[in-house]
């Protein structure tokens, strides 16, 4: 039997960095496109691909950003022919996520030549306006055409991005997003509320007044966004995300993201790329927020990791079973002890108690999930399940 400390990871993240300008919402870290800084990045990348290759036997990659589709054709071929070299091609499942600005058909055929298998395209909405207002260099023709592309290059597993509680978006231009998507036949829907997060555009122009946040309209529009995913074919397994197909024993949809679900089950996963996150047998790892500080370090040959971390057994237990909240399915109790060596029914009894009690959760024999009405508060349901390191004290999982 394979021992799991020393065995390769199976889930690898790769981010690049590049976007051809901020979008207001956003607060990832990012870099506008510079030819010579892509190509330090792209070789840098490589390198650290290649400190890491002997750890790595990919079921999953997902390439993140930024803007993945920013690179060009040159330098994909670069980096395929070194994962190729390096035997990290052949992931069951190969996700690049792509600006509908950014498509085009020599790039879409080279990558679902070497194995991508999964786009993840950025629409956010169908409203040209409301495109500017987020600061978002694609219109709604060319969400279409890039579609058309995605899938005259063989790629049958598309997700699209949207984005719903949009300062100046009503109800009747969500809906008509709604329709307009579902038309296209896309496998996988991402749908997120927007978040003002201090140092975007946003969230200057709320503190300035130009707007104001309407909660209950927000959440009309994510109880709208449930309803018409289910009306049309898809099951929601995250509290953002839906799929069409079957689902599994685990209750997760046949075209769900494997990748993300690793992430939400705590599974480990190599993070590369500048700011990149990993999770690395209970470590958590962070690679400086920096492209050429990033390119420096790995032109020396070190890997340019500026954060690890490692939490103690509970707190990373109650890490774990935040996360696994976020999922329809919530946590079996058997799955979750598997998982953490900590059963939830012994250390977080009061917790699963008071969500019980708000409507916002329900427990039976054997599992504890979320209901409809705590997915939209998922994000403070978990807080309840995080522990600080003087709780560990004492306790060995």
């Amino acid at each position: 039997m394979t021992d799991p400390a020393t065995a390769p990871l199976h889930n690898l993240y790769i981010h690049v960095p590049f976007c051809a300008q901020k979008c207001a919402y956003c607060a990832f870290y990012s870099k506008e496109p510079d030819g010579e800084l892509m190509d330090r990045y792209v070789a840098a990348l490589i390198r650290e691909m290649e400190l890491i290759a002997d750890d790595q036997q990919p079921e999953s990659v997902f390439f993140g950003g930024g803007t993945p589709s920013l690179l060009s054709v040159s330098h994909w071929r670069k980096i395929l022919a070194a994962m190729e070299r390096l035997d990290l091609l052949g992931a069951k499942e190969w996700t690049v996520e792509c600006n509908p600005a950014t498509v085009s058909r020599d790039k879409a055929e080279l990558l679902r030549g070497h194995g991508v298998n999964r786009i993840s395209m950025g629409v956010q909405s169908m409203d040209d306006s409301l495109l500017e207002r987020l600061g978002r260099i694609h219109t709604r023709d060319m969400v279409l055409k890039s579609f058309e592309t995605l899938r005259g290059a063989g790629f049958d597993n598309i997700n699209l991005d949207l984005m719903f509680a949009i300062p100046g978006q009503t109800m009747e231009l969500w809906r008509r997003t709604l329709e307009e998507v579902v038309e296209f036949g896309s496998e996988h829907l991402s749908c997120y509320e927007v978040i003002y997060e201090e140092d975007t555009a946003l969230y200057a122009q709320l503190q300035a007044g130009e707007f104001d946040v309407d909660e209950e309209l927000a959440g009309d529009m994510h109880s709208e966004l449930c309803r018409f995913a289910a009306e049309h074919g898809f099951i929601q397994y995250e509290v953002a995300n839906f799929a069409r197909g079957g689902v599994d024993a685990a209750g997760i949809p046949a075209r769900a993201c494997r990748h993300n679900v690793n992430y939400w089950r705590a599974g480990s996963y190599h993070g590369l790329g500048p700011s990149a996150s990993g999770y690395e047998r209970g470590v958590r790892i962070r690679n400086v927020s920096n492209t050429q500080a990033y390119c420096e370090t790995l032109e020396r040959g070190e890997r340019a990791v500026d954060f690890r971390e490692e939490l103690p057994p509970l707190a990373r237990a109650g890490e774990t079973a935040a996360f696994g909240l976020r999922m329809n399915p919530g946590w079996a109790f058997d799955e979750f002890q598997r998982v953490t060596g900590f059963d939830l029914r012994d250390f977080w009894a009061e917790e699963m108690n008071q969500l019980v009690k708000l409507g916002h959760a329900r427990r039976d024999g054997e599992r504890f999930q979320l209901t409809p009405q705590g997915m939209r508060y998922a994000d403070w349901a978990a807080e309840l399940f995080l522990r600080n390191q003087e709780d560990d004290a004492g306790i060995v999982a």
